[in-house]
């Protein structure tokens, strides 16, 4: 079972205010088979105080536990309540106590996980101990604010290297030794073992390496000076920012299979989903993405790493940090110096969508109670809104009392462990301005605020008002957990954030009278937003375009006037700079959802420009949102044939377009697109054929899976083609290929056979879950899967509880149907919530798909009026 006590806030202070812990001796033991592995760790620590005895207790999940000793004397393992080993009558001064086990391996990520990869037959193992899975490889003292140093010894198998936070020395005999941490959090301890493909360097003085598994060695090595490249940049750029020098003896990346998240901070070795290894054809965004991502995880060896949140409630400070530093840093340091347009686009809109459901929180929230409540805040808010709240704080405080800021900060927690309240500490000692009151707008409430232009323009001069509306709050459902004898919760009104400070820029924009699709910029306008409106006199006539917020430097949803809107519909494609064009799609975007835009405009503007658009970010964003939202949901299934033609359309639009072989990357998103637009087989079967896209790109494995997976939703292929196709690539990724293309098959069998391995067996990996998952729901196939929708919120509920949070997380975003949008699926998951008592991980991700869910019955309506 996956059940665990979790920990709380309450009970991590007592134990904070008990303990000093010194030291960890980890011995793993990696030779004992296929499903467990041996763990024995010796742990010394201080008890505090005066008192003649006190009692605490340590946390660990084993398949065995064999052997306690607590200052030599021996403890009862049955004594281990599920997670918890209780240490009772601890006397003041130091202790040692010794935990022996034997902990078994992960399939969903989670603690030690383990593959086997079907290209080649060789196995690896990782860790990924975030939050509160260090329990599955070692015993511990489990919450950040409790650092130790760390020695680690590894026993391997015959031809693997063992990765740790340190440098790792094989000693003979299969045994590895780590080199001494620094004092570390727990969840940051880390672990990579197998055959590795390694390639190796140095960078001013320090052991750098990058690593994969062995059948990804020539794409790894393809990549492997533009890997170094970045990295080498990020951290000389973090050296010229930062005051602390970087904290660690070493520097490796390791690129693993089947990784939940898109990578881990863990000093000296992070780790990163292996996807980032390309195989295929990829775009120069794609590219972007992986550079920002070492970016992002670089930052953390300073701030997450260096200095460590004390609770879970500022998990923000390392997220938002890192995802704005992420940023920042690439544009400054690397030759990708439009990271910020593909923020706007794609990860702002995260940030967005989730701060309007009624699971919103606080950037900083005051009351994460326990562990399970913290694992649901990593979500836009926490990275998207957060470093969207620190890029304002930057426009308003500036850059150089930032940095000062965070260096101050850097230096007065180091190895150690801080609060956002000694972090605004921290700012508010480089700055004369209030960053206490800007903290509480900013930081403490919830929700987005809109800002409304009106123009208007008479006898040589115009006005520009502006209207700052606050978040209105959001409902939350009923919640059986929050009744009361007999009152029965129905439902409450959550806050919104109120009216929030901007700094902003406004963009003016006129037609340029030599060509008529063109707008050019006349001027920018700097404006402080306070209240709830402001109004500016400008002499001269009126603009044919206003952008509030252009440069994106705040938060913020945006609306247009008339003759802006009008301007846009025209000229959308002829802005010059693809960041206020970003700023411009987003707030189409967000009035789609708001069912002040129909959805059919939005694609008729996107037919109208996209075609001429040149920013990859930009292109693959609206398309997205238009396959994904718009068509699949947002219109009715009757409309959706003609939305599909039209997103069809567009994309032979681009792909003529691209035929000179100039633009590759913006061909390949066209292609993809076009593949999943298409609403018969015909074109896309006579390229899988022929293997190759007229014109180029020729069909490498990414694009033929995408091309299967197609023609199996439209009944256009079959078994034997599926596992052909297996034979050729029998990868992990083509495993995965093969998985949702057999749940994509319109037959009731391959329905019932993919259903039974998502929900009744426990034999899938995490990936292999989402692959299987992504395949099953499919509009096309409404009528097909209409009786597997009531059977989703039942036997969701007993997957998640049988397997835990990660899974519970696939289950919720992959697993859900999200085609099925009517009142009877928002109804049934409705009671699901009230009364099935689903586990948190999976409340949450129900509860954000089911708004979502009455979202999208909205816009409908909405286009119907």
């Amino acid at each position: 079972m996956s059940c665990m006590s979790v920990l709380t806030r309450d009970e991590a202070q007592t134990r904070a205010r008990l303990l000093d812990v010194h030291h960890y001796a980890i011995d793993l033991d990696l030779t004992r088979g296929d499903e467990t592995f041996d763990s024995r760790t010796d742990i010394r620590f201080t008890v505090r105080g005066d008192t003649d005895s006190t009692d605490t207790f340590v946390e660990v999940k084993p398949a065995e536990l064999r052997a306690v000793t607590l200052d030599g004397r021996p403890l009862d393992p049955a004594a281990l309540d599920e997670n918890r080993l209780a240490l009772k009558n601890l006397a003041p001064g130091e202790h040692e106590l010794r935990v022996e086990a034997a902990m078994r391996y992960s399939r969903t990520g989670e603690g030690m996980h383990r593959f086997t990869d079907p290209a080649d037959g060789e196995t690896y193992v990782y860790t990924q101990l975030f939050l509160d899975d260090v329990q599955r490889v070692y015993a511990a003292f489990d919450q950040p604010d409790l650092k130790a140093v760390f020695d680690l010894t590894v026993t391997a198998p015959e031809g693997w290297t063992v990765l740790a936070n340190g440098v790792t020395e094989h000693t003979g005999d299969g045994r590895w030794q780590a080199a001494t941490t620094p004092l570390i959090s727990t969840y940051l301890v880390a672990v990579a073992a197998g055959p590795w493909h390694s390639v190796r360097t140095e960078h001013r003085g320090l052991p750098f390496g990058i690593h994969c598994r062995r059948s990804l060695a020539p794409h790894l090595d393809a990549d492997a000076e533009e890997l170094f490249e970045v990295t080498r940049a990020c951290f000389d750029r973090y050296h010229e920012k930062f005051d602390e020098p970087y904290p660690f003896d070493s520097y490796d990346q390791a690129f693993v299979p089947e990784f939940n998240a898109g990578a881990m901070e863990n000093p000296g070795l992070v780790t990163f989903r292996d996807e980032f290894v390309f195989r295929s054809a990829v775009t120069e965004t794609q590219r972007q993405t992986r550079a920002m991502v070492i970016a992002h995880e670089m930052a953390h060896m300073w701030f997450g790493d260096l200095v460590t949140l004390r609770w879970w409630d500022d998990i923000w400070l390392n997220e938002s940090f890192a995802e704005y530093m992420g940023y920042q840093t690439t544009v400054e340091a690397t030759r990708f110096t439009d990271t910020w347009t593909d923020f706007g686009v794609t990860r702002k809109a995260w940030g967005y969508d989730a701060d309007q459901r009624p699971s919103t929180h606080p950037v900083a929230p005051e009351n994460v109670r326990d562990t399970a409540s913290a694992l649901l805040n990593f979500d836009g808010i926490s990275y998207a809104k957060g470093a969207s709240a620190l890029r304002q704080l930057v426009a308003w405080l500036g850059e150089k009392d930032f940095l000062a800021g965070i260096n101050t900060h850097f230096e007065r927690h180091k190895f150690a462990n801080a609060s956002l309240a000694d972090f605004i500490d921290s700012l508010a000692a480089a700055t004369d301005r209030d960053v206490h009151a800007w903290a509480d707008a900013w930081l403490r409430t919830t929700g987005v605020d809109t800002l409304v232009p009106s123009v208007s323009g008479e006898n040589g001069t115009w006005h520009l008002g502006i209207s700052h509306r606050g978040s209105p709050g959001t409902w939350t459902g009923p919640d059986s957990t929050k009744n009361r004898q007999d009152l029965k919760h129905l439902g409450s009104l959550q806050p919104g954030g109120g009216i929030r400070p901007h700094r902003i820029t406004i963009g003016l924009y006129d037609h340029d009278l030599h060509d008529a699709g063109r707008l050019i910029p006349r001027r920018r306008l700097e404006a402080d937003l306070a209240g709830r409106s402001i109004g500016l006199f400008t002499a001269g006539a009126q603009p044919a375009l206003v952008v509030l917020n252009d440069g994106d430097l705040t938060y913020a949803k945006i609306r247009f006037d008339a003759d802006s809107f009008r301007a846009l519909r025209e000229s959308l494609s002829g802005l010059p700079d693809p960041l206020t064009r970003a700023v411009v799609w987003n707030a189409l975007r967000d009035a789609v959802r708001d069912g002040e835009l129909p959805a059919a405009t939005y694609l008729d503007i996107a037919r109208a420009h996209l075609p001429h658009e040149t920013d990859l970010a930009l292109v693959d964003g609206v398309l997205a949102f238009a396959t994904g939202q718009v068509a699949d949901r947002y219109v009715t299934a009757e409309q959706r044939p003609a939305a599909l033609h039209t997103l069809a359309e567009l994309c032979r639009d681009l792909i003529r377009r691209t035929e000179d072989g100039d633009h590759p990357g913006l061909r390949l998103i066209a292609v993809r697109h076009r593949i999943a637009t298409a609403a018969h087989p015909d074109t896309i079967a006579a390229w899988l054929a022929d293997g190759t896209v007229p014109g180029g790109p020729e069909l490498d494995p990414e694009l033929r899976w995408r091309i299967l997976t197609r023609l199996a939703v439209l009944g256009a292929t079959d078994e034997a083609a599926i596992a052909a196709e297996l034979a050729a690539d029998p990868s992990a990724t083509g495993q995965e290929g093969a998985a949702r293309c057999r749940a994509a098959l319109p037959d009731a069998e391959a329905k019932a056979r993919a259903w039974e391995a998502m929900f009744a067996s426990d034999d899938l990996s995490n990936y292999l879950f989402t692959a299987t998952a992504q395949g099953f729901w499919q509009p096309e196939q409404a009528e097909l899967v209409r009786d597997y929708v009531p059977r989703y919120y039942t036997e969701a509920v007993a997957l998640a509880a049988r397997r835990g949070p990660a899974i519970a997380d696939a289950a919720g975003r992959w697993a859900f149907p999200a085609h099925a949008v009517d009142a009877d699926t928002l109804r049934l998951g409705q009671e699901c919530l009230a009364d099935a008592d689903p586990i948190p991980a999976l409340r949450r991700k129900l509860a954000d798909q089911l708004d979502d869910l009455a979202r999208a019955l909205r816009v409908r309506e909405a286009g119907t009026d």
